[in-house]
This record gives structure tokens, sequence and C-alpha cells, in this order.
């Protein structure tokens, strides 16, 4: 079959150059076009996004790449690409699936297909095409550089525009008459590369050329194929750390098949090697899409490394025929001037930069259509961008927009509109005249109106996430006093591990206290010379209030004397570790009731930092003028507002799509309402409910002060449960759930409920606060469902940690942990603890007591005043340590070796445990969880050499022959008393026959 394909292509070839010769004059025979009918069958080509015809026998892969009908021959592999075509009067006319027609000329032989030239100008080589790079390069996994010819290409290289866009209208600018015609050039995909790689004699002959080139080893890795690396027109060098060094080579070596490169890649991490490459790019006249970029590779940490590109040369504006452009993640300060001489450009990306602002001459880019200038520090944008009728897609998200100009709203071809993450307060409404406007993404701003008139636009999908809307204007920030300006320069007080009292003299002082804690005492905040104190409490329920689904995240701080009252508010800053999906509060004790503090979150002091690797920790601070008790706690984010008569508008932080509206009337006196939504995963909702169809919204708690039923319907809008839309949604599993705050029960009020569904929400009217819960699943009753899945997510799943210090086994750590922190503890304690296998998870609450006790023959060593009864009193907090160490003797009496264990007991029953969890906690030993081995040595166990953790070792065993070794006759015969019945499982487990162990049976009856 090898050798009819090959005899096929070259009669192909033949019967072209006589056609070429001819003049396209004669017409073709039967057998001619047969013949070439299946030459073209050898050859496939699939554009990217699926454009173009399908070919009978390639399989269409469907990600967009390049299909290659290969086979072997010979050792190396056919690469074929061709179109599926029709042949008629000397012509090959291919019909595109989306009405675009390739017509193909014969000149004296040589091939020129026009359609085929303007698709491939947007083919993008992936991971498949990747392979048969490798292959033909001679990469292998045992390579250098394994997995360099891999080629990932980001989403963001889309290097060219859409066929149906530009094909039609920029096809005489993309690709001049001049080159299509031209004898001289050289096709996009070269004839060696499709069938000079069938065998080893036909394509050294076919490159003769390339044999001579010198080694591009480094920065290439050995054995790179040069016609794989330049096929097709295309020169991808960004794939190697430093390939942009070797294109000054190239160009040395291969400067006529370089001139005809239209595809370039190279990668700026490498200052030398882009700089030499930078300096050759100009001599590349047909280029049309060229990329430098960095992040390419990462460092041995596994970050990204920067692109080191700062500037271009004035010289690359002879780059005429230059389509597409990317310099993204490089150092580039300002647009450079000679991108502003380039007629043809079509899109230009310069991402992830350090561009401060636009010059006006940006507007002479008639032909622009995409411009993506995310992640840089633009505070202002030209009015000129105006002049861009073509453009399509305008991306300037993560930059320091403070304001738009008005002159955006001509642009009207604008259709994708990429705002997000600046410092936006409002948008101008001249952006009403963009009718073509489908796409507007402005979240993360601080915007808290929308123009109607832009809300109006049709067919415009609206992201407005992140923003204050509704919100009343935030007030501008007060200038400093001078007062502030000198604490600035407090003087410093460092206290140690023990000394807890410190002196404040009426010039202030900035207290630094062990653990992190820090205290600023502002100047004459004191009349004269004041002895204060501290104390950090040990972790005990009486000192902690906490709410439902909170977290306590320190230690209780004292700070004394509490009856003391100061001039001016003292800085309060508690350290915590940092929480997801909560925000973080100071609440304060005065010997009577808890409040919470208003608190401001900031980083400590980098000079004095108590975080590993020197990070400053993260404060929770408040200010107060009496010393009491003080924690940070993580809460749910909780937002407020106050409700007068005329009404209100409430929208949550943590969800933008969660509101309260408030219409008028609706209560007669000014009151405080307070939001909190708690997030859960789709993935716990399935795994907690037991149901792999099951989703949920986002949980709401709705709180007022004073509490009391509103006069009007207040309307309430969640968003759909993940993965649900308005016309997919079958609204007879929707259930909403209310929860009682008297009995804590749940239950299903959907038919009490007018619940209306839109594409993305769902919206209820309710007259009284409490918790509320959307959820979709297939039962039908799901309110005891929803009541376990809720106090599941209250419970942590836990284990138990009992470790031996190596130089010291009477010293024991114990510790309870989340489950999914555990291995990571382990490898810490590692090097100077010992110890078995931590427990099997079980199940606490936040703050829920528990006890440690030692038993069968040890003791603890200290009189302590946690240990109760002879055990420890712990109380559980996720996310704190939750740790102790301890000395540990034997019992009275007790000699030698010990093999004693520890064992973890419930405390007291928690008051609001679920009614399934309290009843499996009646009875006997109902409060045992875990039980680990604490193993101590003997006495003088020092000197023997062994450690206690290590086992001692015995000879091998001496097995010897039936008589006299251990497995004796008469031993095995003693086992088989003491196994029993179970003598024959054992024996097939073996491998024993069902007829040896009749005989055996049959021969010991007797015993």
């Amino acid at each position: 079959m090898e050798e009819e394909r090959t005899a096929q292509t070259r009669k192909s070839e033949e019967e072209g150059r006589s056609s070429g010769d001819q003049n396209n004059t004669s017409e073709e025979r039967p057998e001619e076009r047969e013949d070439k009918a299946q030459t073209a069958a050898l050859m496939t080509i699939q554009l990217t996004n699926g454009e173009g015809p399908p070919t009978a026998g390639v399989p269409d892969r469907g990600d967009g790449g390049v299909g290659v009908d290969t086979d072997q021959c010979g050792g190396r592999m056919l690469e074929g690409v061709a179109h599926h075509t029709q042949q008629s009067g000397g012509h090959t006319q291919n019909h595109g699936d989306k009405g675009t027609a390739a017509h193909t000329h014969q000149r004296g032989g040589q091939m020129v297909d026009h359609g085929l030239v303007k698709a491939l100008h947007r083919l993008t080589l992936t991971d498949g095409d990747a392979t048969v790079a490798t292959e033909n390069g001679r990469n292998t996994t045992g390579d250098e550089n394994d997995g360099a010819l891999s080629l990932p290409f980001p989403d963001s290289d889309t290097w060219a525009p859409s066929m149906p866009d530009t094909v039609s209208s920029l096809s005489p600018q993309l690709i001049p008459p001049s080159s299509l015609s031209s004898s001289s050039s050289l096709p996009l995909i070269p004839p060696f590369s499709l069938i000079s790689s069938c065998s080893s004699s036909s394509s050294s002959s076919s490159s003769p050329s390339l044999s001579s080139t010198p080694s591009l080893s480094p920065p290439l890795p050995e054995g790179t194929d040069l016609a794989v690396l330049l096929a097709g027109g295309h020169l991808v060098l960004e794939v190697f750390k430093g390939g942009a060094g070797a294109l000054p080579s190239l160009w040395e070596t291969q400067r006529e098949r370089l001139r005809e490169v239209q595809y370039l890649r190279l990668g700026s991490e490498d200052q030398g090697a882009i700089e030499s490459a930078v300096a050759v790019v100009p001599n590349l006249t047909r280029l049309r899409s060229l990329a430098i970029r960095g992040h390419r590779f990462h460092d041995a940490q596994g970050a990204p490394l920067p692109g080191l590109l700062s500037s271009l040369p004035s010289s690359l504006s002879s780059l005429s025929l230059l389509v597409h452009l990317d310099l993204s993640f490089n150092c580039l300060s300002a647009l450079p001037p000679c991108l502003l001489s380039l007629p043809t450009l079509v899109e230009l990306v310069l991402s992830c930069n350090h561009i401060s602002r636009l010059p006006g001459e940006v507007g002479a880019l008639a032909d622009l259509q995409r411009l993506i200038l995310l992640g840089n520090r633009l505070r202002a944008l030209p009015p000129a961008l105006g002049r861009l009728r073509k453009l399509h897609t305008l991306d300037v998200s993560a930059n320091e927009l403070q304001t738009l100009p008005d002159e955006l709203g001509h642009m009207t071809g604008l259709r994708t509109l990429e705002l997000s993450q600046n410092r936006l307060r409002e948008l101008p409404a001249s952006l009403a005249s963009l009718s073509s406007l489908r796409e507007l993404v402005v979240h993360s701003n601080d915007l808290r109106n929308i123009p109607e008139s832009v809300l109006a636009l049709p067919n415009l999908a609206l992201d407005l996430r992140n923003n204050p809307i509704g919100r009343p204007p935030t007030p501008p920030p007060l200038p400093p006093a001078p007062p502030a300006q000198e604490d600035s320069a407090l003087p410093e007080l460092h206290l140690g591990i023990n000394q807890h009292r410190f002196t404040v003299t009426t010039q202030g002082c900035h207290v630094f206290i062990p653990g992190g804690v820090e205290l600023l005492f502002p100047r004459r905040c004191v009349a004269s010379v004041t002895r204060l104190k501290w104390v950090e409490h040990v972790l005990d329920r009486k000192w902690v209030w906490l709410e439902e689904h909170d977290f306590l995240l320190s230690r209780p701080l004292e700070l004394l004397p509490h009856g003391i009252s100061f001039e001016k508010p003292v800085e309060v800053c508690v350290p915590y570790r940092r929480v997801r999906q909560r925000e973080v509060v100071v609440r304060r004790f005065d010997g009577q009731q808890w409040s919470t503090l208003p608190t401001l979150t900031r980083r400590g002091s980098q000079r004095h930092s108590s975080q590993p690797r020197g990070r400053p920790a993260r404060l929770a601070c408040c200010s107060v003028r009496e010393f009491s008790w003080f924690v940070a706690v993580a809460r749910l984010v909780s937002d407020s507002c106050c409700v007068p008569p005329e009404g209100a508008l409430l929208v949550s932080r943590a969800d933008p799509g969660i509101k309260l509206r408030f219409p008028a009337q609706a209560t007669t006196h000014t009151r405080t309402v307070t939001l909190q939504v708690l997030q859960v995963a789709l993935s716990e909702v399935r795994e907690l409910s037991g149901d792999l169809e099951a989703g949920a919204s986002p949980l709401l708690r709705l709180s007022q002060t004073p509490s009391m039923p509103f006069l009007q319907p207040i309307t309430v809008q969640i968003p759909l449960p993940p993965g649900l839309t308005g016309h997919m949604v079958d609204k007879t599993r929707l259930h909403l759930l209310h929860r009682d705050s008297a009995s804590h029960t749940w239950s299903d009020i959907t038919t009490q409920v007018t619940l209306e569904v839109t594409h993305l929400y769902a919206i209820f009217t309710i007259t009284h606060f409490s918790w509320y819960w959307l959820w979709y699943s297939t039962h039908k009753c799901i309110s005891g469902v929803v009541r376990k899945v809720y106090h599941k997510l209250k419970q942590f799943r836990v284990q138990f940690l009992a470790q031996q210090k190596k130089t010291d086994p009477l010293q024991v750590l114990l510790q309870c942990l989340p489950a999914c922190k555990v291995e990571s503890r382990l490898q810490a304690l590692c090097e100077v603890y010992d110890g078995p296998q931590p427990s099997e998870v079980c199940d606490l609450l936040e703050g829920e007591q528990f006890f440690a006790g030692f038993e069968r023959g040890i003791d603890i060593n200290a009189e302590r005043p946690d240990c109760v009864e002879g055990r420890l009193a712990f109380v559980f907090y996720s996310h704190l340590k939750n740790l102790k160490e301890v000395f540990i003797c034997p019992s009275t009496g007790q000699q030698g070796a010990i093999r004693g264990q520890v064992s973890f007991y419930r405390g007291e029953v928690p008051t609001d445990l679920p009614v399934e969890v309290l009843k499996k906690r009646k009875g006997h030993d109902t409060q045992w969880m875990a039980t680990l081995p604490i193993r101590l040595p003997a006495p003088g166990w020092e000197g023997s050499g062994v450690g206690v953790f290590e086992e001692r070792e015995y000879p091998p065993l001496n097995l010897g022959d039936a008589e006299s070794g251990y497995l004796t006759e008469s031993n095995l015969l003693g086992l088989s008393l003491r196994i029993g019945q179970d003598w024959r499982s054992i024996g097939i487990n073996l491998g024993i026959s069902y007829h040896m162990l009749d005989r055996m049976e049959h021969k010991h009856r007797c015993v």
C-alpha cells in the first residue's frame, strides 16, 4: 500500500508538470482525475474552529488543530496535508462549509492554493501536532530537554482574526497578489514536509543544504530537525529555554528560508537572546504573526520567569504584512512607537506589562480589531481610541482606571468591553451608542449606579459583581491629623515571653507582645506614667463567645487593669491566621457580656514579624478606651443597613447577586437589618446529602433590630443552585427551606411563597427574618436531608495525634487537628517526634470539649490545672493548634517496659448538638472517641543502643527439615489445635488442594 501511494504521488506530480507546460489548456482524462483524487485523499488539513470541509477517512480531532494523516514507511513518518478537492479543467476547487472556495492554479508544475494560504494563517499547533513535530525532530523522552517540543499555546494565542470576519474584507491586505503569484516564494507547507519523510534516502536528498547546517545546541536540543522547525512558514522557538538565541544563527545559515517565515514565536526570558533575536526580526518582512512573550518557563520554585523585553527597534515598522502582535508578560513601560507604523495590524496583545499611558497616535491603527491591555498600570485612556471604528474587543481590565473618555461611544463596532478590576466610579453615558455591544464586564470596581441608557442596550450581557451598586457614596477620607503623623515615630517597646508588665508615659509607645500582639498608645493618651499588664489565657469556653459558623482565631487576651480609662483611643491589634469566605472581627468581653467591635485588618510591622520566613503577621485591629478581654473571630460576611420608612436596597458583599429590596412603608420606624451569607460548595452538598443530582444556593441568614415582622413583603433575590439556569430548571424540584430560630428545625415553605425564576436568579418575598436555603433535589421531602446537611456543615472531621520525643520518650505531645492538616503536621514533627499513626476520623464541633486520659500503667507526671480526674482537658478550635505536651511516668508498681495507651473522650454534650448525633452519644462508653498506643522503655534503655521506637532484631527462623526444623509436624499439629475449624480455610488460601486437606483430616481424625 505504501509503495502504491508513493507511485501515485509521483505520477500526480508528473501530470501536474505536464499540465503546467500546456498552460492548463488540455482537459484531463478520467484516469488522471481518479489518480489525482486518490493522491489528494492522502492529504488532509483541518482548519481551526472546525472550518473547512470534513475529509473521509481522516478522524476529526475536534480540538481545532491540524489533522495529519500519517503512515509509517521505512521507519519515518509520512505527513500529508491537502484539501478534499474537486478538479475540473486543470483547476482544483475547494468548497468550504462557510462559503469560501479555494482555487488552485497550476503554473509550471507548482500548485498555489489561494484558499489554503488564507486558512493556514489561522492554524495553531496543538498537542497532537506537537507529537508529530517531536517525532520528526527526534526529541524523545530521553533527550536533555524532554517535552520541549510539546508546543502548548495559551488561550490568548489567537494570532489572527476569525475567518468569517476577515477573509472577505481583509484578504487583499493580508495576502498581496504578488506573494501568491511569485514563483520564487516557497509554499506555506514545503514539499519535503509532505512526502520526503517516507524514506531516509528521499529525506536526505530533498534537503541537502540542511545537512551542512552547524549545530544549534544549545539552545535547541540535540537532533532538532530544521526541516520540521521551519515547516509551513512557522518558526516556534519559545518552547526552548533561551530559544530566541538560535534566531541569529538561523538567519546566517538559512536566510532564504527564514525570509519566508510568516508565523514566529519567541520567548523573552533570556536578556541576551531576545536582544539578538529582535535585531533579526525586522528582516523577516513576510511576517504576519509575531509573539515575543515571557512566562514560558518556570524557576526552581515554580514561579514563571518574567519576560525581559523593554523596547523594540524602530526598524520593526518594516513588517508591513504583520497582522497579529503579542508582547505579553514583558517589561514594556510604554507603547513602542514603531507599532504605530504597522498599517495592517489587526490584533495587538500587550497584557501584563508596565504600561502607564497610551499615546494619542494609537488611533492611527485603523484596522485594529482586538486590543488587549490587561494587567498594566493605565490610569486613563486617550480619547483617540474612539477612532478605532473596526475594534470589536477592548480589554483594559486589572489596571488603575478611574474614568473613561466619552469618545469610547464612537467605536461603533465594539462587541466586547472588559473593564473589570479597576477603580471606576461611573460609566460614561456615551456607551449607550454602542448598539453592537454584547458583553460589558465591569466587576470589581467602585460603581454605585449604571446609566439607564446603558442598561437598555439590546442583548447586552452585563457583569456587575463586586460593586457597591445601590449604596450611598462613600465620603472622602478625612485628612490625617497632625497627631497621627507624630504617632508614626512612637517609641517602640518589645516585651519578652515572661515580661507581662510594662509602663506607658505621656509620650505614648508602640508595644510588641510575644505572639504578634501589638498595642499602639498615642501621645497624651495617659495623663501620667501608667503601669499596665497583659495576660494570654488558656482556652476555655467561658472566655469565648461564638455564634453559628464562627471560628476562633486567637487565644483570649486580657489587658489590665480593667477600670482604667484612656484620654485617647488605644489601638489593640490581635494576630490571626487567614480564613476564606469569612470576615475577621475583634470581640470584647467587659465582664458581663460580649460585643463585636468595628475592626480593620492589616499587616503587622515588617521589621518585627512573628511569622515563619519573616512574613508580617495579619492583624485584626480595633480602637478602645478601656481594657478588658479580646479575641479575634472569623464570622460569616455581614452586611448591614438602616431601613427607613422610604425603603432601601441591601446587596451582599459575598455575592452581589444576593439582594434584599425593602419597599416603601415596610416599616414605620428605622430599623437595622443584617444579611449574612454562607457559601457551600456543590461537591460538599452532594457528598453530605448523598444525592448526586442535588444542588443548593448560598445559605442566607437575615436578622434585624428590633425584631418584628415587616408591614410590606420584602423581596429576596438569590442565585440559582450551581449549574442551573432558568430555561433548564425543573421548578417542581426547587425547594425553599426556612429554619425556625426557636426550634432549630427546617421546613419546606415552597408552597407558601411565590417563587419566581429568572435566567440566573430565584426571587421570593418574606415578612419575617430567619435562615433561608434554596435547594434543587429529586427528593420530594427534603426537610430531614437539609437538617442533616446543615448540622454536618458545623462539624469538623478530626484526627488525634500522640507523639513521643525521640530523645526523651517520657515527653508526649497530644494534638487534635482537622483531618486535612494531619499529613503536613506529621511531616513537620517527624524529625523530633515519633509515634503511632493518627487515629480514626471523628466528628467535633467548634468549641467542643474533650479529654485525653493515659491508661494501662501510665500516669501524668505533673500537677496541672487542666487535669481533671487524671485526664487532660481540651477545647477544640479548628483554626488553633489544640496541642499540649506532658511528661508521663509508669504507674505505681509497674516495672520494665510498658505498653500503655492514651484514649480520647468527649466532654459534656453541647446544647446545640444535632438530634441524630445526640442519640448516638447515649449509653455506656459513648463518650470514647479514639485510643492510641504509648510505649515506655525499660529502665536503662539509653545504654542499650536500641531506641524506644525501634524493634529488636531477631535471628532468622531455622526451618530445617521436617524433623529438626521449627515447622515440625508436631508444631504444626499444635498450631492446628489452636486454629480450630478454620484450618481448612487457611490451607485453601495457602494453595493446598481439597484432596490433600481431606487426607490431612483423615490422618489426624483422632486428635
